[in-house]
This record gives C-alpha cells, sequence and structure tokens, in this order.
C-alpha cells in the first residue's frame, strides 16, 4: 500500500457524515412528528425524537458504509 492512496476513514469523511446525519435526523424529527397519535406536545417531541433516533442510527451507518466502499472503489479502479 503505498502512502499517496486516501485513507479508507478520514477526519473530515466523518465530520461530513456527522454533519449529514444531524440533518436528516432533524428532517426526520419534523416528518415523524405528524405520524405521532398523540395531542400532548411534549409526547409528540419524545415519539419523534426517539423513532428518529433509530432511523438516524441506521442512517449513519449507511453513510460510513458508502464512503468506504467509494474510496475503496476510486482506489481499486487504476
Amino acid at each position: 500500500m503505498s502512502d499517496d492512496q486516501p485513507k479508507l476513514v478520514s477526519r473530515i469523511g466523518l465530520f461530513v457524515d456527522l454533519g449529514a446525519t444531524g440533518v436528516f435526523f432533524l428532517f426526520m424529527w419534523s416528518v415523524l412528528g405528524s405520524h405521532v397519535p398523540s395531542d400532548d406536545p411534549t409526547t409528540i417531541r419524545w415519539v419523534a425524537a426517539y423513532t428518529s433516533l433509530c432511523l438516524t442510527g441506521v442512517f449513519w451507518l449507511a453513510a460510513c458504509m458508502f464512503r468506504v466502499t467509494l474510496v475503496e472503489y476510486l482506489r481499486n479502479k487504476d
């Protein structure tokens, strides 16, 4: 392995994934709030947040896996 190849996991890549994950969480929280069968605003916020947290975890794993796979593909392309 030569030194000019990019690392599979970089600090910038982690920050990009983390930022995209934060945006995804906020988006899903706002979308899922209207699907909670309750009239209490506090309950709606908590249930939407917990549901968004699970979906965001899956999104984070998928984003990290995509980034690593893309870097490995670009390495082997040559």
